[in-house]
């Protein structure tokens, strides 16, 4: 396993040194599931930006709906 050093703000630092409260056997432990729980979730994310803009690209009705609804915004 690689370590690495990094800093965390004062309420960061706090919740992962109640680790063992929330149920981890320690603070690696923590931070090892949260790290990969946010990259489960950005991976979805990405997929479903990808899978929006590809019925985007097809669908001339949303993007109409789209372009009106920016009507008056600044640029």
């Amino acid at each position: 396993m690689v370590q690495a050093q990094f800093s965390l703000d004062e309420s960061s630092w706090a919740f992962v040194q109640r680790s063992e409260h929330y149920g981890f056997q320690n603070q690696n432990e923590l931070v090892r599931i949260a790290l990969e729980k946010l990259q489960r979730e950005l991976t979805q994310l990405e997929l479903s930006a990808d899978l929006y803009a590809e019925d985007y690209a097809v669908d001339e009705d949303l993007q109409a709906l789209a372009d009106s609804a920016i009507v008056g915004w600044e640029e």
